[in-house]
């Protein structure tokens, strides 16, 4: 069994490490949020497979949830790093035929280590749809720089299940915890109290992806300095929503260690993170990113937003009563860097309220007067993402459309 394992580690190792000789910085990158994302499917896919008897492990030293550690590194690295190394020579679907094979030949030697259920090919078969293609969609995406809004949606999940799931089941479980079975009234106040929480995050990653051209990873980054959305209040508005994440876990569950893991994470943000940061951002941003900084604060919001946000438009209806009110509420709370100007004089004809920037970003409807709210202060900030959220601002839109504000022609050669 000790050979056993050693292999399932060695050949991995070794195949990772001459595969990633030569590989260009985003192939590097790729390779790895693969591995992130191999390594999370995988210890999914365990417990599930707990659930479903497909296969379980003999009782071994250096185990995380009766799942030898070795074994899950080297499963991790098969179906994540090594195939993305190596994309440019193997296609997607002969990559997924490859590790079906594999496994098909080496699962069943690996007794007693592993022993198979009558079902285990249905776990098999989930394993390579649910984590080894996402894994390596992932990973490919990233290494030739295609699909970016997909690959920034796999990198949420990736990273919230990361935060949100494997580490706190980690650290209860090495502090002897176990998550707390609530009833259906107090999960259902939690999981919105976790909502809000998230929020600036989830509108950070979409700021870097429509303002910015990147993701949130370091190694794949925004190609432009994003001082937008939630970066015109506060500079680390992912870090700040892992922490209260992390935080609201801790109460919830009663634990000092998962507790200490948000401590540690603000140490890691502080120790770690933020020196890399400021070397990368400042050697890429310049005086912009010194500028930002010397304004906007690490973990303590703006109550008014960084007054070098980009300088932007919005276009309203005067003769429009919805539009007009929203102009109003937005001049009385004195807006940053927005100008009001009335839909009459754009040059071509509006059907809906307009949003425009310096750097080239424009919206309209529901998503154009949530970008305003950006520049009015915090309170209204926060509303606007929550309104410029995927499928809420559609909706949002419907019954604008529907019930407040019909489109109707405004500006333009009528």
């Amino acid at each position: 069994m000790t050979l056993v394992r050693y292999l399932s580690l060695l050949l991995p190792a070794a195949a990772l490490l001459g595969a990633v000789r030569g590989t260009d910085r985003a192939t590097r990158a790729g390779a790895f949020l693969a591995f992130l994302a191999a390594a999370l499917g995988v210890a999914a896919l365990h417990e599930l497979a707990g659930l479903g008897a497909w296969w379980g492990f003999a009782a071994v030293d250096g185990a995380y949830r009766g799942m030898p550690i070795d074994l899950w590194l080297g499963w991790a690295a098969l179906w994540g790093p090594i195939p993305v190394l190596l994309h440019r020579r193997l296609r997607l679907p002969v990559t997924l035929g490859v590790l079906l094979w594999i496994d098909l030949l080496a699962m069943p030697r690996l007794e007693p280590l592993l022993t198979l259920g009558p079902h285990w090919l249905r776990g098999e078969f989930l394993g390579l749809l649910a984590v080894a293609l996402p894994a390596q969609l992932l990973g490919r995406w990233t290494a030739a720089d295609r699909q970016l809004y997909a690959r920034v949606v796999l990198q949420m999940i990736l990273f919230t299940g990361l935060i949100l799931w494997l580490l706190p089941t980690a650290v209860l479980t090495l502090a002897g915890g176990a998550w707390p079975r609530l009833p259906g009234p107090a999960l259902t106040v939690v999981a919105q109290v976790a909502a809000v929480l998230g929020l600036p995050a989830v509108a950070a990653v979409r700021e870097f992806a429509v303002r910015g051209g990147g993701t949130p990873f370091p190694w794949d980054p925004p190609r432009r300095l994003v001082t937008t959305g939630p970066y015109a209040y506060v500079a680390n508005p992912m870090q700040l929503s892992m922490v209260a994440e992390l935080t609201l876990l801790a109460v919830v569950a009663r634990s000092p260690a998962l507790a200490a893991a948000a401590l540690g994470a603000v140490a890691f943000s502080a120790a770690v993170a933020a020196p890399h940061e400021r070397g990368d951002l400042g050697d890429r941003h310049g005086d912009g990113w010194l500028a930002y900084r010397h304004q906007v604060r690490d973990w303590l919001p703006r109550a008014r937003p960084y007054r070098a946000i980009e300088p932007a438009r919005i276009w309203l209806d005067d003769d429009c009563g919805p539009c007009a009110a929203t102009r109003d509420l937005m001049a009385a709370r004195t807006p940053v860097r927005l100008d009001l100007v009335p839909a009459a004089t754009h040059p071509t004809t509006l059907w809906r309220a307009k949003y425009a920037t310096a750097d080239g970003y424009s919206a309209t409807g529901v998503v154009a007067v949530a970008s305003a709210f950006d520049h009015l202060g915090i309170g209204w900030a926060y509303l606007g993402w929550f309104l410029r959220l995927p499928a809420v601002h559609q909706l949002a839109q419907l019954i604008t459309d529907a019930q407040i504000a019909p489109p109707h022609p405004a500006g333009g050669q009528r």
